[in-house]
């Protein structure tokens, strides 16, 4: 795993910058919100690093919508439960963060071109809260979800991350979660990574550090790795949306790298300014 470079010096830096970083989180099994583990250490590590936002966005793997993309505007979010199967501590588990239905409101504005709606029926799933949980636990920054509409290609999620940046020198931090590596079908109670996870894991690494984001837009082109990596594309979205809403002047720093049950990559990063 590479860890954050310095926690103290990161935070030297982060508190100086005039744009809010964009963050990247591998959230993976639910049961990373209650077991602590060496990802979501470093979660918790990267919120006290982070300088204070004004909100949260979320963009999470877990709100998929088609056709239209939504954002909460609910002023008390609720903690969604969507999973079955796991014990009743993690069902117990509540975010109590409040939301930001001015924020939202705005942002339908900001996104005039790509026709997005306000919703108040969502709240926070467990891609959300999992993660916001180790990084602001005390729940006291405002936080609203903006959802994935998987009938786009990934150039129109890149480009909605570029629209998106707008919102860093607001005070506003962007932060998507899902995984770069994501097969259901091939989990196994291994810690050890099929050879092809890590392969595509590391050619998005690369391409991700090159800001050689175009080979990263195109399924078609990156073949049957990328269909074995992402057999659904929800959870890789995010990467993506997080990926256009850098810039040029950011410092790409990796927050955790790794895997879990041997096809999901918890490869988490931040794009900062220094």
């Amino acid at each position: 795993m590479v860890t954050l470079q310095g926690l103290n010096t990161l935070s030297a830096k982060l508190a100086k910058t005039q744009s809010m970083p964009v963050v990247f989180i591998g959230h993976g099994n639910p049961m990373n919100a209650i077991e602590e583990n060496r990802f979501n250490q470093s979660w918790s590590q990267l919120g006290q690093a982070l300088p204070r936002p004004q909100a949260i966005l979320m963009i999470s793997a877990h709100w998929v919508s088609k056709g239209v993309s939504l954002v909460d505007n609910s002023a008390k979010p609720k903690t969604i439960h969507d999973f079955y199967g796991f014990p009743e501590a993690l069902s117990a588990q509540r975010y109590p963060a409040k939301g930001d239905p001015v924020l939202a409101q705005q942002l339908t504005e900001l996104l005039s071109e790509q026709q997005v709606q306000t919703d108040n029926s969502w709240g926070l799933d467990h891609g959300a809260w999992s993660v916001l949980k180790w990084m602001y636990p005390a729940a006291d920054v405002p936080v609203f979800q903006l959802s994935i509409d998987v009938s786009k290609d990934l150039s129109w999620h890149f480009a909605l991350g570029r629209t998106l940046s707008a919102l860093r020198k607001r005070g506003v931090l962007i932060i998507g979660s899902g995984n770069v590596v994501h097969n259901l079908a091939a989990l196994k109670p291994s810690q050890q990574p099929y050879e092809w996870a890590q392969e595509f894991d590391a050619f998005f690494a690369k391409r991700l550090e090159q800001r050689q984001f175009s080979e990263l837009l195109n399924p078609a082109a990156m073949g049957g790795l990328m269909r074995k990596a992402n057999p659904s594309i929800e959870h890789y979205i995010p990467a993506i949306t997080v990926a256009g809403a850098s810039s040029k002047q950011d410092h790409l720093s990796v927050v955790c790298q790794g895997f879990d049950l041997s096809a999901i990559s918890m490869r988490s990063f931040v794009f900062h300014q220094i």
